[in-house]
């Protein structure tokens, strides 16, 4: 059983005519959950709003009242990033998710699920502290992380979007107890990510990227989690794993590089649930931009999120062949040799 979060509020946040982002992207995903045929294994989560209690843990309150001002009369934050009246209440929705999962996780609604898909926008993960950014105004993923790290829990957030998370690895880059670990295209806006970026004061080591050239496939990426995320998450042992899924590393995004198919999204999840804690996943959606790749993409990994096998999806089957391997040899020697 999976939970599920979704909501037409997020369709109230409009960027305009011609922008990626945009609420064709949920018509998507609801496609995508249809082929995935879930049915009763898919139970629906109730709109939860975040509180400033809970924004402010991440954002300090100027910015946010900045944020709220911006999204009331209209604009940019910058040229990627628009807002409109019905933003805010969509960024309150889409922060308040997570903890609407976690909520549920812990109580006897979620009881047999083995984790929740949030699909919501805006995204967050490159909304910095002070920064509205990259299609991002709140960070969803840092206020759920957050969250959890207010009651002592240990946090591992995987970030599979074609796009550094730029917002989070910096939220988190002091804190030992939260594990950030990143797949994604480099180079590539915003520029971050480096190999050797692995956190700053106590939170060194605690930071992992891998940043992979254009044309990886999924061979790749699977080495990565074999030989470096699969040991990092070991050693860590998070209480609760947090995936950010950006779907824009599918082969047809227009707006990204990389090799990716549906089938390998399916087999890169299935690795992370396979290693999570039972009932502790928290799944947010942040890009994907093709309406074919995120609807395929959609329907590959909601099936092994839920506990299931990986499905066939045409057209979707596994790739191998493209660069990166020699990434990957780099960043794994690099953890190897960290100092203990």
């Amino acid at each position: 059983m999976l939970l599920f979060a979704t909501d037409p509020v997020f369709a109230e946040h409009d960027t305009g005519p011609h922008h990626p982002e945009c609420p064709a992207r949920l018509r998507a995903v609801a496609a995508g959950v249809d082929l995935a045929a879930l049915g009763s294994d898919l139970v629906s989560l109730a709109r939860r709003d975040a509180t400033r209690v809970e924004l402010e843990r991440v954002h300090p309150a100027d910015h946010l009242d900045h944020l709220e001002a911006t999204c009331a009369r209209g604009g940019h934050f910058d040229a990627d990033t628009p807002a409109s009246p019905g933003t805010w209440p969509a960024a309150l929705a889409a922060a308040g998710a997570g903890l609407a999962a976690i909520d549920a996780l812990e109580s006897g609604a979620g009881t047999g699920a083995t984790g929740a898909f949030l699909a919501i926008r805006p995204p967050g993960h490159h909304a910095r502290a002070r920064q509205a950014m990259g299609f991002c105004l709140v960070n969803n993923v840092a206020v759920a992380a957050a969250h959890l790290r207010a009651r002592g829990e240990r946090v591992a957030i995987v970030d599979i979007d074609a796009h550094h998370g730029n917002g989070t690895e910096e939220i988190f880059a002091a804190d030992p107890e939260v594990l950030y670990i990143s797949f994604h295209e480099w180079p590539l806006y915003p520029g971050t990510g480096r190999h050797d970026d692995i956190g700053i004061d106590d939170g060194r080591w605690a930071t992992c990227n891998l940043p992979l050239p254009a044309g990886a496939t999924g061979d790749v990426y699977l080495a990565g989690y074999d030989r470096v995320v699969a040991p990092l998450l070991d050693g860590f042992a998070p209480d609760w794993l947090i995936i950010s899924a950006g779907f824009d590393g599918h082969r047809d995004d227009p707006i990204t590089g990389l090799g990716l198919s549906a089938g390998d999204y399916a087999r890169l999840v299935s690795r992370l649930v396979d290693q999570a804690p039972r009932g502790r996943v928290v799944t947010f959606l942040e890009g994907g931009y093709s309406p074919t790749g995120l609807r395929d993409s959609i329907a590959a990994t909601l099936p092994v999120l839920a506990g299931g096998t990986i499905p066939t999806i045409p057209g979707e089957s596994a790739t191998a062949g493209g660069p990166g391997a020699r990434v990957v040899d780099v960043v794994s020697e690099l953890w190897r040799t960290r100092p203990i």
